[in-house]
């Protein structure tokens, strides 16, 4: 045995360590989430003269192609001319035709940042004066549509897979050796490996589509998959691709030699193995190469994605790559668990100290979890403001909120494990398979005979469809006699039921995960943001400035409901403004209300309703700082005004912005 398993050992350990070292090698940090940060002609400027070119600052480097950047007439024909270049650092500029009239144009990009997420936008400035135009700056980004959705779901399902795999894997290794005889198991940890290299696959192809058009036709224009191979995601997900093959050897070990040499009685490599040397060899050949194969497929998503850019790249991959180990020992291994305990037969049962091993497992892994995910917090935040401020910060919480539910489920299926090890051998356990013993003989003696006959017609070739019925109800006893087994210890059912639990919370958690991978961190959009309003603060050329004042008179038909709301928005421009809203009674005096609420709406674009709503500063004033206005146009806005609980009244005005 030793002279057989050894050289597979060898194999598979200096395979998957050349594979990793050649594919890590190439790991090279780049700079987070691309932003917008300013643009000349600034957002919603007036300028006099018809500029030369148009130039976007980002937030840090973008890979843009022919058509990233597109700079639109009021009719919505294209001005510009040539490909974008880039002069300096983080900008790009595209040169625009000659001659261009009075009006306002339309600036459209789509560009991938450095973290591998497309990035699109568009905003209008105008020459002269602005004017009315046909062109939507609402338009559909390429990750918005059917594309989009099904790259989000690819990135899911290749998530769930690594965990499954690596998970299943290390749950049989570390915690149940005897599962690699479980048929149950087996089909597990492929199925995770199958549904990672399909999603890896799939990803591949929606790739070029995702980062450009985002039509479905161009998931097939090889032109575009060979462009998509040139990039740094490309190269991340062949990486995956090839680390796939070596985890495919792993997998024929894991379940082929060292199922063979697993017993069937303990549940733990090194219980009863009487210390021989092949199955040691063997089981730490499996867990060094398992955990590089593990720790290089974690890497395919470090290298490319958000841990590669933005502040201490160098120290962010090797925390994410741990990071992703974590997820899958804790995820993984617990779905491996809920299909051990309810579909390992009773031969082959998880015992109490299997349970155990799982319970230190996963409780090192919400350590490391919490350790590596303050760091990433910190990194990918920078500030308290943005966990309630961005999008990114909003979804952490929620993220952070799921996995306290499953720990505390986790205390309650530790609960269940020190019954089951505290019952176990129990009596009521015992009688039960032994009353399944006595009823057997006398239930089922009828059924034999018949069987016995069935099968003598079957050999004659008399009754072949008679002999499968029986073999079906033979399946189907043998399958209903084993869950009455295993049901029969309550201990075992109540830790069934607290592990499916934690297993539906986790499918919502790697959810939000994979979401909150897309989203931008909430450091580049509170930074992007200050660059904005520091830019639309700026006066630009030829840009007036005033104040827009509008007056409404309101009725909200209840008790002390009429009155007169004032909106004023200054500098009534594109970009920031400030807001002051004062409600007087019908004699001119300060009122209060319960609430006020004001709305923005350019329908001419179809922008909005832009909610905003102003915090109380004095009797009868409210007031709003910061109301971004994107564009210049006519603007609606619409006052809500609360007087009581039940009565109010939504009364609009337009207003010309800019």
């Amino acid at each position: 045995m030793t002279q057989t398993i050894a050289p597979r050992v060898r194999t598979l350990v200096l395979l998957i360590l050349a594979v990793a070292g050649a594919l890590l090698a190439g790991a090279a940090p780049a700079s987070a989430h691309a932003a917008l940060t300013g643009s000349d002609p600034a957002q919603g400027a007036v300028v006099d003269t018809a500029p030369t070119r148009v130039s976007l600052t980002f937030s840090e480097p973008v890979a843009v192609g022919d058509d990233s950047v597109r700079v639109l007439d009021p009719k919505g024909e294209r001005v510009d001319k040539g490909d974008p270049a880039n002069p300096s650092g983080t900008t790009y500029s595209v040169p625009l035709v000659s001659g261009l009239p009075d009006g306002t144009y339309t600036v459209a990009y789509q560009v991938v940042s450095a973290d591998s997420h497309p990035v699109a936008g568009a905003f209008t400035f105008s020459i002269g004066a602005p004017s009315e135009t046909t062109v939507s700056v609402s338009a559909q980004a390429s990750d918005d549509g059917l594309v989009g959705w099904l790259y989000g779901f690819g990135r899911y399902v290749s998530y769930a897979g690594f965990a499954v795999l690596a998970g299943g894997a290390a749950f049989v290794l570390a915690c149940w050796a005897p599962g690699a005889r479980v048929r149950a198991v087996q089909r597990l940890v492929v199925s995770g490996w199958l549904a990672l290299t399909a999603a890896t696959l799939g990803l591949l192809m929606l790739r070029g589509s995702y980062t450009t058009s985002g039509r479905v036709g161009d998931i097939f224009d090889l032109e575009l998959l060979g462009d998509v191979l040139q990039t740094k995601t490309g190269a991340a997900l062949v990486s995956r691709l090839l680390l796939l093959a070596a985890a495919a050897l792993f997998i024929a070990v894991l379940f082929g030699a060292y199922a063979r040499t697993a017993d069937a009685a303990p549940d733990h490599p090194g219980d009863g193995d009487g210390g021989e040397p092949d199955k040691r060899d063997l089981t730490f050949g499996l867990a060094l190469g398992g955990t590089v194969v593990a720790a290089g497929l974690a890497a395919s998503w470090a290298m490319s994605e958000h841990a590669s850019q933005g502040l201490q790249a160098g120290v962010a991959m090797p925390v994410d790559v741990v990071h992703l180990l974590a997820v899958a020992a804790w995820l993984g291994g617990l779905t491996a668990l809920l299909v051990a305990l309810h579909r390992a037969p009773v031969e082959t049962p998880v015992g109490h100290d299997a349970v155990r091993r799982f319970s230190r497992l996963a409780f090192g892994s919400v350590v490391t979890l919490a350790v590596t995910g303050v760091y990433q917090s910190w990194r990918q935040l920078g500030s308290w403001s943005a966990f309630t401020d961005t999008r990114y910060g909003q979804l952490l919480l929620v993220k952070i909120a799921l996995v306290a539910v499953m720990v505390a489920v986790a205390f309650l299926s530790r609960r269940w494990t020190r019954r089951l090890a505290d019952a176990r051998g129990s009596a009521a356990a015992e009688k039960a398979e032994r009353a399944e013993e006595e009823k057997q003989p006398a239930g089922t003696a009828p059924a034999t005979a018949s069987e016995t006959s069935e099968a003598g017609k079957t050999e004659a070739g008399h009754d072949a469809v008679r002999a499968a019925q029986l073999a079906r109800q033979r399946a189907a006893t043998e399958a209903a006699r084993q869950k009455r087994l295993r049901d029969a210890d309550p201990n075992r059912f109540g830790l069934r039921r607290s592990v499916l639990a934690e297993a539906g919370v986790a499918v919502v958690l790697l959810a939000v995960t994979t979401v909150l991978t897309q989203t931008e961190p909430g450091r580049t959009e509170q930074d992007a943001r200050a660059a904005a309003a520091t830019s639309s603060s700026a006066p630009a050329t030829g840009q007036g400035s005033g104040a827009v004042s509008l007056t409404m008179p309101f009725d909200t038909g209840g008790t002390n409901g009429k009155g007169v709301v004032s909106v004023d928005l200054d500098p009534a421009q594109a970009g920031d403004n400030a807001l002051h809203v004062y409600v007087e009674g019908p004699d001119g005096t300060p009122v209060d209300v319960p609430e006020v609420k004001i709305a923005l709406t350019l329908a001419a674009q179809d922008i909005g309703p832009l909610p905003v709503t102003p915090d109380r500063i004095t009797t009868g004033h409210w007031s709003a700082s910061g109301v971004q206005i994107p564009m210049a146009g006519d603007w609606k806005v619409e006052v809500t005004v609360r007087t009581s609980d039940i009565d109010q009244v939504t009364v609009s005005k337009n207003a010309q912005i800019g």
